[in-house]
């Protein structure tokens, strides 16, 4: 509580017994500092705007420019104020915003600062704390806090052509010599004759021209979607490396997604990580588990996978080979299910055995190195699928110097 109030009784007591004409300003001034300090200055803060701008999704590796916009839009000043801006120390590059000021009334004051991405994730930015008082210190400071913003760094993303993957991998669309997946309602446009092609589909007028023999081609009538099946089971990984093997099982999958739909092509996401929940009020963030995101094309779908990918954390979760046969369950037939997992052993080769008779095409990528991939990729060939280990970037830099042939 305050003394200022006993302050303006004494000074009462003592105009009344003295008649001092000095001791009635004082009585009009405690008066009117009291005034300012018990209405006036949580009113002003009250009346503050507040503004933060930034870019809210970045890349790895980028910047984000956050903007703080304060302005006193009562008709009184605000003698002084305190700014406090805190952040998740995981943003590098980051200034202090620690500031102390005065706002005159309708004044506006800007800050800046730059935070920096260092690794995917989905991090707060704020919040803002304010205080503010009277001059002389008599009523304890009024506080006011502005809410957080949150910021999501997506995973890297390599271009699919650098991962030196075999070019004949099944992806998306699959190449097949029945006319089944052509539809001659869509015409493509041409190419050179080959062994095998129909004399139906040969383009007489454009071979007249060319000189040489020209087929007709069209867009595929069937197009089979991909699904990246991502482990982000903990238990499925080795204990000292599964940090290092998840984060880049969840960058490789950030390059699936994009490389497919930069081809047109459908993809979707299903993992069994947990992902962070949006804070709401009065609530913190939480984790769960998230649904799965189903295969569609273009860029609006990509950015839903990447979200997803910056958000999801691994966990203590359902091990591989219980989750992934009751996750594709509800899949087309015929898809391509691209699995990323630490380790490829009995129990996981079985439920992609399983999946593959169920009419599906997995394919394995191992992103945790093991004693022997050669055994690993000849069960795997045994078993009806391909098996490849993208480890780390060091390995795909030899795959590029010694193509491999789809198994």
């Amino acid at each position: 509580m305050t003394k200022l109030p006993g302050i303006i009784l004494v000074l009462v007591v003592l105009t009344a017994a003295l008649r001092i004409e000095f001791l009635f300003y004082l009585i009009y001034l405690c008066i009117g500092v009291y005034i300012w300090g018990r209405w006036v200055t949580p009113w002003s803060l009250r009346r503050l705007r507040i503004e933060r701008d930034f870019t809210d999704h970045i890349f790895l590796s980028e910047e984000s420019t956050v903007t703080l916009r304060i302005k006193n839009e009562s008709w009184l000043p605000l003698p002084w104020l305190e700014l406090v801006e805190g952040s998740s120390i995981d943003l590098r590059g980051r200034q202090a915003t620690n500031e102390a000021l005065s706002l005159s009334a309708g004044e506006e004051v800007v800050y800046s600062y730059t935070v920096r991405a260092t690794r995917r994730g989905y991090y707060r930015i704020g919040p803002l704390y304010l205080s503010s008082g009277d001059l002389f210190g008599f009523f304890d400071e009024q506080r006011r806090k502005h809410q957080a913003d949150y910021v999501t760094v997506y995973p890297r993303i390599n271009a699919l052509d650098h991962l030196g993957l075999p070019s004949r991998l099944p992806f998306g669309t699959i190449a097949s010599r029945q006319r089944l997946f052509e539809d001659p309602t869509r015409p493509a446009g041409v190419r050179e004759f080959r062994s095998g092609d129909s004399i139906r589909g040969i383009n007489w007028k454009v071979s007249g021209h060319s000189g040489t023999l020209m087929v007709k081609t069209f867009q595929p009538a069937i197009s089979l979607d991909s699904m990246i099946l991502l482990n982000l089971n903990q238990d499925d990984y080795g204990e000292r490396s599964w940090r290092g093997a998840t984060e880049w099982g969840i960058e490789l999958a950030a390059s699936f997604a994009a490389h497919l739909v930069e081809r047109r092509q459908a993809v979707g996401l299903m993992t069994n990580g947990v992902g962070l929940l949006r804070e709401t009020a009065g609530e913190t963030p939480g984790l769960t588990m998230p649904p799965a995101i189903p295969p569609r094309a273009g860029r609006d779908n990509l950015m839903k996978i990447l979200e997803r990918l910056a958000r999801i954390e691994a966990g203590k979760s359902a091990p591989f080979a219980q989750w992934a046969g009751p996750a594709c369950h509800s899949l087309g037939w015929g898809m391509s299910i691209l699995v990323i997992t630490g380790s490829a052993d009995e129990d996981t080769c079985n439920a992609l055995h399983r999946l593959v008779r169920a009419g599906f095409n997995p394919i394995l990528f191992l992103v945790e190195r093991g004693p022997s991939f050669a055994s690993v990729r000849d069960r795997a060939r045994r078993f009806g699928f391909s098996a490849y280990e993208v480890t780390e970037r060091a390995d795909l830099t030899q795959w590029r110097r010694r193509p491999q042939v789809a198994s």
